[in-house]
């Protein structure tokens, strides 16, 4: 049976890049990472695709004279690596409908909060400036509003009361290493799909995985 095939968008470290790139290398997962595409030059995740024997392509919107430039360039690295579904992983760059709408409901994002909760930027210092007392991460379909696409799964961390940024953000990143190749693997083999702004899970898909998970739940 193939795999689909992923194209990962990157601007930094890639923790989660490295995450798809554990799950793609295990036994049975349907997918795996045809390409990584940073907008960053120097980013570490460039790396770790290397490492990991996957093809490593810098597309550098600052280089482009134009947004549409650059999209344009991009498109063209994940088409020559026959990508059939694109995986935003630390991308810092938002993605034109135009873009979008070659991939339809083919394109995902991991976000660092319970989504609609805190989108956009910094995410961890907005629930903690905001005091809530649970925050998370979401993993959704993007659209071409800001973190604003339908849901997926999301994971539950909670806020502890000496937490800050950082420490905060290491929590809330181990649950997104845990969630986010669980979606992909629902996405890909067609057990989510798109309901207008919602989603819908498979019945024999549904096993609590994507579930809200309330802190300290057992693992």
């Amino acid at each position: 049976m193939s795999r689909a095939r992923l194209g990962v968008l990157v601007s930094g470290s890639g923790s989660n890049l490295q995450a798809l790139l554990d799950a793609c290398a295990s036994d049975g997962f349907p997918a795996e990472v045809a390409c990584v595409v940073s907008n960053v030059p120097t980013a570490y995740a460039l790396e770790r695709a290397r490492a990991a024997g996957v093809p490593a392509v810098v597309v550098d919107h600052k280089a482009l004279a134009s947004k549409a430039d650059f999209e344009r360039a991009l498109l063209g690295v994940l088409r020559e690596a026959r990508v059939e579904w694109v995986c935003l992983a630390g991308f810092m760059r938002l993605l034109s409908a135009d873009f979008l709408g070659q991939f339809p409901g083919r394109v995902l994002n991991i976000h660092p909060s319970l989504l609609p909760a805190f989108p956009g930027l910094h995410a961890q210092r907005q629930a903690l400036e905001r005091g809530v007392k649970v925050t998370g991460c979401t993993v959704h379909f993007v659209d071409a509003g800001t973190d604003t696409g339908p849901i997926i799964g999301q994971a539950a961390v909670p806020v502890l009361p000496d937490d800050d940024e950082k420490s905060l953000s290491a929590r809330i990143l181990a649950e997104e290493h845990r969630l986010y190749p669980l979606a992909v693997r629902l996405a890909v083999t067609g057990q989510v799909s798109l309901d207008g702004a919602r989603t819908r899970v498979a019945a024999q898909a549904t096993t609590g995985e994507l579930a809200l998970r309330s802190p300290g739940a057992p693992k």
